[in-house]
């Protein structure tokens, strides 16, 4: 019987440095080639299950000298499989641009040209990484309720308040909406919804809507009736069913079609859902659990998404806070994976001298748990049983938007804003004018109260505004 080798996507739109990967390193992985971000969506759709490994070069067309595309294709990964390990390709080894990159959540970068072999070797080490990190989620999962809140890590009162959310609302039968930022953890979020219920014991089954195909969505969430469409040659359950009185965890769930949507909606409201081919009506008594990294409200409003699907869905919803909102958890957790990884890669932890810890605690992390744990990961590899300066540790991070907040630059003169703006426009087709004020606005507000640790009066003084104006516009912001 032939092994089965792990699939590696190559995304570049050079033929030669493609041909030449392909030949080398086809004899250690199942390579598949796309040469623009279209084509390698296209080509996940068609996969059985999603690539291991990716290399993605930044200048992708059609801009080939702007990496968009390549910062695009990353989070299009990870929203495919968070488990991906994607390695940047890219000319310039210091470009701000790949340490952008790392912070949307790749794992490290290629320069080149590249050496094939010690290529070869970085792949095959972070296919390692992975199987690390599935034993820590299996780990997890078999843990007692009691132990570790389920692997969340963090003494934050955000992060408690998550962590008591989640037991408050694990026995309801309603659905869950949990919300938040790529790289969070809302995934750990949903299996800890289902093992601190009374459904533990039974089947926790996830899907990523992102990954599925439109055409097939319907069979895959429902199952199909033997002859209902070209190549059903046999009956098949769905999720659905297979999930039986468990939970099905919906990820990516802004993702879902727009006529999956209304037959998602019938499901959660009387559990009635039929398979393709059938007029049989089935009952589902599993749980929905979805989860999110946009805003669907604004999905909504866009006529993106069912407004009577996401009430239906936010009958509990929870947020998850940005790593950036949980103060000093971020040493906590650098703990944590210091130890577990240098511990399962029979290396020693490194150390942050008193200079890089001051800059870890000031670092913003826009790519959150997932961007802390592959700097870890890169800080092991090469400091292992060393300590760690503020200069080696500058060269992980992501410094040059260290001073955005929300999306939004500080700038410091009205040459500074008109550069932002210009560019901003240059880069987004349509710009909501309202949108980007409120947007200032809401950045100036929390900084404020960051500031000023949360006392109004002081916040209000600090804006120029009064106290009754600051709560208005904080309570407003928190409806939308």
């Amino acid at each position: 019987m032939a092994e089965v080798r792990p699939v590696l996507i190559i995304i570049d739109d050079d033929p030669l440095i493609t041909d030449t990967l392909h030949y080398v390193l086809s004899k250690h992985f199942e390579v598949c080639v796309a040469d623009s971000r279209a084509q390698a969506k296209s080509l996940l759709r068609q996969l059985d299950e999603p690539p291991a490994l990716a290399l993605v070069d930044l200048g992708l067309p059609p801009s080939q000298h702007k990496p968009d595309e390549g910062f695009k294709m990353i989070g299009e990964l990870l929203a495919h499989s968070p488990s991906m390990k994607i390695h940047v390709l890219s000319g310039q080894s210091d470009d701000v641009n790949v340490k952008h990159a790392l912070a949307l959540g790749a794992l490290d970068f290629i320069p080149k040209p590249c050496d094939v072999d010690k290529l070869k070797e970085l792949l095959l080490n972070s296919l390692k990484v992975q199987s690390v990190e599935l034993s820590e989620q299996a780990q997890a999962l078999t843990e007692k309720p009691e132990d570790k809140n389920g692997g969340m890590i963090g003494e934050s009162l955000p992060m408690q308040t998550l962590i008591t959310q989640i037991r408050q609302f694990a026995d309801s039968p309603f659905p869950v909406l949990i919300e938040g930022e790529s790289g969070s953890g809302k995934e750990r979020v949903a299996s800890n919804f289902h093992r601190f219920s009374k459904r533990a014991k039974a089947p926790y089954l996830s899907i990523n809507c992102a990954a599925i195909s439109p055409m097939l969505a319907e069979s895959i969430l429902f199952g199909h009736a033997k002859g209902a469409f070209t190549g059903a040659n046999s009956s098949n359950t769905g999720y659905f069913e297979d999930a039986i009185e468990g939970t099905l965890f919906l990820d990516e769930i802004g993702e879902l079609p727009l006529e999956m949507q209304a037959k998602l909606l019938r499901v959660l409201e009387n559990g009635d859902y039929t398979r393709v081919g059938e007029t049989q009506v089935r009952k589902s008594k599993a749980r929905v659990v979805a989860a999110t990294n946009r805003d669907l409200r604004a999905e909504v409003r866009a006529g993106n998404f069912r407004s009577d699907l996401y009430h239906r869905l936010s009958v509990f919803a929870v947020k998850v806070p940005p790593l950036r909102d949980l103060a000093e958890d971020s040493l906590i957790l650098l703990q944590h994976f210091n130890d577990f990884y240098a511990r399962e890669t029979g290396q020693q932890s490194f150390k942050l001298d008193a200079k890089a810890q001051s800059r870890w605690l000031s670092y913003h992390f826009p790519g959150n748990v997932r961007e802390l744990r592959n700097i870890i990961i890169r800080l092991i590899a090469k400091y292992a049983g060393q300590t760690v300066n503020e200069v080696q540790l500058s060269a992980e991070l992501d410094l040059s938007r260290q001073n955005e907040i929300d999306g939004v630059p500080t700038v410091t003169n009205n040459g500074d804003l008109s550069g932002y703006a210009l560019q901003h426009l240059q880069n987004e087709a349509n710009v909501n004018l309202d949108q980007v004020l409120k947007s200032w606005e809401k950045a100036y507000v929390e900084a404020a109260m960051k500031i000023t640790h949360g006392n109004l009066s002081q916040a209000a003084k600090m804006l120029g505004i009064n106290r009754t104006t600051l709560y208005s516009r904080i309570q407003l912001q928190e409806e939308k």
